[in-house]
């Protein structure tokens, strides 16, 4: 089983302010955006989707091995 450490961060300031490590997350969601069936929830099942979001990865991985 995978475990998710989170870390809330409190901000500092009143205005805009660049988050560590927030634009890796805000990244990775933009790849998962560009395949259909991670676009929406279409699956019924937590575990479908996990799955899919493994190939995904797998695929961008093995695309950026080969190039």
């Amino acid at each position: 089983m995978i475990q998710a450490c989170v870390e809330v961060m409190n901000r500092l300031g009143s205005g805009f302010e660049i988050l560590p490590k927030r634009w890796v997350v805000e990244r990775t969601f933009g790849w998962f955006n560009q395949y259909r069936r991670l676009s929406k929830d279409y699956e019924r099942l937590p575990e479908m989707s996990e799955a899919a979001i493994y190939a995904v990865m797998t695929r961008i991985m093995l695309r950026r091995l080969t190039a």
